[in-house]
């Protein structure tokens, strides 16, 4: 508590000196000299009483400005910059996307309409045609976002929408090349909780490689969004994602009742980051007489690794049973059906991707690196599967304004088949890409 300086005291104390100075009385018995001698000793401890008050006070109010700066502050998620109406803040984001690519397929044709013109999806690669070299121009790749906050009670609740326009079921290379928008993310955040379809709690996002293209190294690379409900808590993060089995026989199912159900910890450091997730699935089937489940499960450690002042080295390295369409693009299925008994299998496949990223000069940057998928299929599923894919790039990107990038890039990729002896088991493709994009 503040000590309050005693004036009036101070004062009285004042006016009593002097009217003692200069009293008849003290005038006959005391000199002059001595008067102001004792004036000047009650006024210098006058001083230092005033002194030693003013140094408790400035104590207290220091002591008091700790103890606020001390106090716990409840949390809060981080605000967003934009603009608002009413009580929520808006805020608009995205690129604007252009793609330049000249594509040679060894083996075979792609139509003029599919997405693999406009990036690599190693499952798709062509086998056992005729060799065949197209040229693209495409913006489909541009991408908006739109994000809502608003406080409720002591947190915030976000709302968050992205779409962009690749694999547009509508338009065409005729007139307008006029090509609908699709959902690439959606999902409301309240505290700890992330519900809405969301990129897979089964990927590290930082161990995408930086490319010219929409995606590159996607061969071994674990990579999916779906529907999920997630509670991230510290490093840790647990969701339930959206189920589907796919199988290499009897085509996609949903028949499933469990959802998926994924674990991950992440770590970080001077070092960059590292992740190590965990899957566990149920895989159903039921179709005519066959009614059979399994479950499969798959392990991914992933993350960024810094390297020198300003390199890094990025990484992806997953297995399992029954990962299916988590990881390759689904390049290979979760499971396959035995045609002598009904039973469901869960496909054996492992894989990963390395990339390394070198910045040189102001804003330029170089990258490189490999991807692949290896697929041990059931002896009964005989040739014409998928056994393998790989894939090695080169890009330059560099940013000669903020926010605009350029770049070039060229990609290879190998596809493989279980091998009959009788048509082509392998086929592949080269990829060159221009691109330059503006960030808003």
């Amino acid at each position: 508590m503040t000590r309050k300086i005693n004036l009036k005291r101070a004062i009285l104390t004042t006016t009593a000196a002097i009217a003692l100075t200069y009293a008849p009385g003290a005038l006959a018995q005391e000199s002059l000299e001595d008067r102001i001698s004792n004036l000047e000793q009650m006024l210098s401890e006058l001083k230092a009483e005033l002194n030693t008050q003013n140094n408790a006070v400035a104590d207290d109010i220091d002591r008091i400005e700790k103890s606020l700066n001390n106090a716990p502050k409840a949390e809060s998620a981080p605000s967003i910059d934009g603009f608002t109406v009413g009580d929520t803040t808006f805020k608009i984001g995205g690129f604007i996307d252009a793609d330049f690519h000249a594509t040679n397929f060894s083996e075979g044709e792609v139509a003029s309409n599919s997405i693999v013109r406009d990036f690599h999806i190693p499952g798709a690669t062509p086998i056992g045609g005729s060799e065949s070299t197209v040229t693209d121009f495409s913006a489909q790749a541009s991408r908006i976002s739109f994000t809502g906050q608003r406080e409720v009670g002591d947190k915030k609740v976000t709302g968050y929408l992205e779409l962009d326009f690749l694999g547009s079921a509508q338009g065409n290379e005729l007139v307008s090349n006029s090509y609908s928008p699709r959902l690439r993310r959606a999902y409301i955040d309240y505290g700890n909780w992330r519900v809405g379809q969301e990129w897979t709690t089964f990927q590290n996002l930082s161990a995408i490689p930086e490319s010219a293209s929409f995606l590159t190294l996607s061969d071994g690379m674990i990579f999916g969004r779906q529907a999920m409900v997630r509670y991230t808590s510290g490093n840790w993060q647990f969701a339930v994602e959206n189920p589907n089995t796919t199988t290499l026989n009897v085509g996609s199912q949903d028949d499933n009742v469990l959802p998926d159900v994924i674990a991950r910890y992440n770590a970080k450091g001077d070092y960059g980051n590292i992740s190590i997730a965990a899957i566990l699935r149920q895989l159903a089937v039921e179709q005519g007489t066959v009614e059979e489940e399994v479950f499969g499960w798959g392990l991914s450690v992933a993350g960024r690794l810094k390297v020198g002042e300003k390199d890094d080295i990025r990484f992806n390295l997953s297995g399992g049973e029954g990962l299916g369409r988590y990881i390759g693009l689904a390049a290979s299925r979760a499971a396959a059906i035995d045609p002598v008994d009904g039973d469901i299998d869960a496909i054996t496949s492992y894989g990963g991707l390395v990339a390394w990223r070198h910045p040189f000069g102001e804003t330029a940057r170089f990258n490189v690196g490999y991807s692949g998928l290896f697929v041990d299929n059931p002896d009964y599923l005989g040739a014409n599967v998928t056994e393998s894919v790989q894939s090695a790039y080169a890009a330059i990107l560099w940013d000669p304004i903020p926010k605009v990038t350029l770049g070039t890039e060229i990609l290879h990729g190998i596809r493989a088949l279980e091998g009959d002896g009788v048509i082509d088991d392998e086929g592949d493709m080269t990829r060159i890409t221009f691109s330059t994009k503006y960030a808003f």
